[in-house]
C-alpha cells in the first residue's frame, strides 16, 4: 500500500507511490546503471519521476528505468536504492541492490603478427566509449599465437611463438586497471600456441592448439588471483589446432579449429570438454567475445565478414548475427556485457589492418566503426578484458 502524505485542507488521503522494486545496479567505470521495475499502486496521482541513490550518498533522477548515477569511485563496493515520486510525495526507499563495484573496462590485445613479423604490443579500449586504442606496455617478447584470459584485476597471457620460431610454455600477467609490461605468472606443462583463452573471475583456461610441437585436445588451468604453472584441466572432444574461446561465469566454450566444432566445459570444476553443437561453417582463426548469456563470433580463416552467435548457458547450432563491415582472420575479439569489438587482423585483400568495429550482443545486427588499434596485426588468439561475460 502507498504511504499516505496528504495534507492539504478538504482532500482525505493524498497519496505518494509505492516503493520500485527488483532494483539492480549494472556497475561501468566510475558509474552504475541502475534497474528498477516502477511500482502498480502510485498513490492517487502518476509517477513523476524516479530518483536512485547510492549509499554514499550519490544520486541521480530520471523518468524511467534504468538509471545512471555518475561520478562513483572505482574500486569502491555500493550499493544502491530508487524511490518513486508523484506530485503529492515521495515513496519509501526500495529494498537495496547487490553490491556493486565501478571499475575501468578494458579491453587488451596482447602481440600478434603484422604481415612481416611477430610484434611485443599491448593495446587497449575503453569499452565504455568508442575511440581508438592507447598504449598499454609491452609483453617481454615479440609474440604472435598466443592467447589470453582476464578477471577484473589481472589479464593473463599464454603461450606463443617468437621471431625465432621458438614456441613458448610460460604463462605472464599485467594488471588490467594500470599500464606496464608484463610480468612472469608461472608456466603451462608444455610449448602452447594457436590454442584458445577464457576463464571467469577464479579460473583462466588454456586449451587446443598445440602443445609440444603437436596438435593436441589438451586444456590447463591456473587459478588467477595467485601465480604458478598451470594444471591438467581435462581434454577437449578433438584436436584442434588454431581453436578461438571464450566464457559465461560458468562454462568455458572452445570454436573452430578448421572445423565445425563447438565445446564447452564447466570452469569451476574440471574433466573433459563436452560436445556444444556447431558452428555455421568449418572456420578457424575465429574472434569471439561475450557477455554473461552469448557469445558472439566473428570473422573467420576465409576473412569473411560474418558474425554469428550462441546461447552459452543452452547447447546448439550457432545462428547469424549480421555482417562486419570488412572480412577479418586472426581478429581481435574483445567485450563488456553490453558489446563486443573485434579489430585488426587480415582482410580480404591480404593486409592487416588497424580498423575496429563494434556490436551490442544482445541483439543482432551488422557492426559499427568503434576505433582503431596502435598498430596492424592480428593472429595473436590473445583479446581479453576486466569486464567480460565471464565476470558477471
Amino acid at each position: 500500500m502507498a504511504r499516505r502524505n496528504g495534507g492539504f485542507i478538504g482532500t482525505d488521503g493524498l497519496d505518494a507511490p509505492d516503493p520500485p522494486t527488483g532494483v539492480a545496479g549494472t556497475a561501468g567505470s566510475e558509474s552504475v546503471s541502475v534497474a528498477f521495475t516502477a511500482p502498480t499502486d502510485v498513490g492517487t496521482s502518476a509517477i513523476t519521476g524516479f530518483v536512485a541513490t547510492t549509499d554514499a550518498g550519490d544520486g541521480a533522477t530520471g523518468s524511467s528505468s534504468p538509471i545512471t548515477i555518475s561520478s562513483l569511485t572505482n574500486g569502491t563496493a555500493y550499493t544502491t536504492r530508487v524511490y518513486a515520486i508523484n506530485a503529492y510525495g515521495t515513496s519509501a526507499a526500495s529494498e537495496a541492490s547487490a553490491s556493486f563495484t565501478p571499475a575501468l573496462q578494458r579491453g587488451l590485445m596482447f602481440g600478434g603478427f603484422d604481415g612481416n613479423s611477430g610484434v611485443d604490443v599491448i593495446d587497449f579500449y575503453d569499452l565504455t566509449t568508442t575511440g581508438n586504442s592507447t598504449d598499454f606496455g609491452d609483453c617481454q617478447e615479440a609474440i604472435r599465437q598466443c592467447s589470453a584470459a582476464g578477471s577484473a584485476t589481472r589479464i593473463l597471457r599464454a603461450g606463443g611463438q617468437n621471431n625465432a620460431n621458438a614456441v613458448r610454455n610460460h604463462i605472464r600477467y599485467v594488471t588490467a586497471a594500470t599500464t606496464g609490461n608484463e610480468s612472469n605468472f608461472g608456466n603451462l606443462s608444455a610449448t602452447f600456441s594457436t590454442g584458445g583463452g577464457c576463464g571467469n573471475s577464479t579460473r583462466a583456461l588454456f586449451g587446443g592448439g598445440e602443445w609440444g610441437g603437436s596438435d593436441a585436445n589438451t586444456m590447463e588451468y591456473v587459478t588467477i588471483a595467485s601465480t604458478g604453472n598451470g594444471t591438467d584441466f581435462g581434454d577437449l572432444t578433438r584436436t584442434h589446432d588454431d581453436i578461438n574461446a571464450t566464457a559465461s561465469a560458468t562454462r568455458g566454450v572452445f570454436l573452430g579449429g578448421s572445423s565445425t566444432t563447438i565445446d564447452y566445459v564447466t570452469i569451476a570444476s574440471t574433466g573433459n570438454a563436452s560436445d556444444f553443437g556447431d558452428l555455421l561453417r568449418a572456420a578457424a582463426y575465429l574472434a569471439p567475445a561475450a557477455s554473461a548469456t552469448r557469445g558472439v563470433i566473428a570473422g573467420n580463416n576465409n576473412k569473411q565478414n560474418e558474425i554469428q552467435y550462441i546461447t552459452i548457458a543452452s547447447t546448439g547450432n550457432a545462428s547469424d548475427f549480421g555482417d562486419l563491415t570488412t572480412g577479418r582472420s586472426g581478429a581481435f575479439g574483445v567485450s563488456n556485457n553490453t558489446i563486443a569489438v573485434f579489430s585488426g587482423g587480415e582482410n580480404s585483400s591480404a593486409a592487416f589492418i588497424t580498423s575496429g568495429e563494434q556490436v551490442t550482443i544482445a541483439s543482432t545486427g551488422n557492426a559499427t566503426d568503434f576505433g582503431t588499434l596502435t598498430d596492424a596485426r592480428g593472429y595473436a588468439h590473445s583479446g581479453a578484458s576486466n569486464c567480460h561475460g565471464g565476470l558477471a
